[in-house]
């Protein structure tokens, strides 16, 4: 039997459905264990790995070649069910990250050692019987590493990253001192990208919203003031930019609410990167400087103050 053959029989064995005991799962299974086609499974180990790796680990060891942009493919129908079954953990980075990588359970790993010894059925009934407890444990360790964060009074997470620390800034810190007493009508996650959508009230203020539109990072709504902001969150891309400030005016051509364009960065030394390309007449807000906001919009606020 072929490694390729092996690893769907392990995966069989451990009852996953049969779209994750295609040749792709088993590829993902045998790269995470660095398993060649003479291996014994017994060698297996659980190095931290990224998909870019699985996909080269796969061509190199086992001939067959899979498209760089096939990783989207790889997350969805092996990485995804693996990680919600146990059988593999992230390290918590960001999902955009380069960074982001995968490994084995510990618990999988010595699972899988025993593949083709006297122990195996033993060893995956253990592993079968405490399965449930694995579940839980694992989708508590990856809740454990989001943040919390309250949005119009309810409770979400947002997943670990710089992006989604600056998102938390915005609503938890900009919010009350600039926005104060507003609904966030929209703001996504890395991973879930609508976190927060209120649809209905969006095009209730006259947005044409599509599924093409990209929706700027946060959104806020004053009803008191009747102001719309509009906020992005830059971490390394995506400042509020001539060309950004167009597609956002296309968008609300049919919003008469009144419209402030906001970049917000985590720190001084990012938002010196972007400051040549900010585009005039929009704000700019540092979360380490909470209290105060650069204003590029010339006379508007020119005057001796009190």
């Amino acid at each position: 039997m072929s490694k390729v053959e092996e690893a769907r029989a392990i995966l069989k064995e451990l009852q996953v459905p049969a779209k994750q005991q295609a040749d792709l799962c088993c590829f993902v299974l045998l790269a995470m264990a660095n398993i060649k086609e003479q291996d014994l499974w017994l060698s297996a180990t659980n190095e931290w790995i990224r998909i870019h790796d699985v996909i080269a680990y796969t061509k190199e060891y086992y001939g067959v070649a899979y498209a760089e942009n096939s990783r989207e493919t790889f997350r969805k129908q092996a990485m995804h069910h693996f990680r919600n079954a146990a059988f593999i953990e992230d390290n918590g980075k960001a999902t955009n990250s380069p960074n982001y990588c995968y490994r084995l359970t510990d618990e999988m790993l010595s699972l899988i050692r025993n593949y083709g010894t006297e122990s195996w059925q033993t060893v995956k009934a253990e592993f079968l019987n405490s399965h449930e407890t694995l579940v839980s444990l694992y989708a508590f360790k990856r809740t454990m590493r989001k943040m919390p964060v309250q949005i119009n009074g309810k409770d979400f997470t947002f997943s670990p990253g710089k992006h989604n620390e600056l998102q938390k800034a915005i609503i938890e810190e900009f919010a009350p001192r600039f926005a104060p007493n507003s609904e966030c009508l929209y703001v996504g996650d890395t991973t879930e990208k609508d976190l927060v959508k209120n649809v209905a009230k969006l095009q209730e203020l006259g947005f044409a919203i599509t599924l093409h539109d990209k929706m700027p990072d946060v959104v806020l709504y004053s009803k008191e003031k009747n102001w719309l902001y509009f906020i992005e969150s830059v971490t390394s891309v995506g400042p509020m930019e001539p060309k950004r400030i167009k597609e956002i005016e296309e968008m609300t051509e049919g919003v008469r609410a009144g419209k402030i364009y906001v970049t917000a960065f985590l720190d001084f030394k990012t938002f010196k990167k972007f400051s040549e390309t900010l585009a005039w007449e929009t704000e700019v807000w540092i979360a380490d400087m909470p209290d105060h906001m650069i204003h590029l919009n010339g006379d508007k606020f020119l005057g001796p103050r009190k």
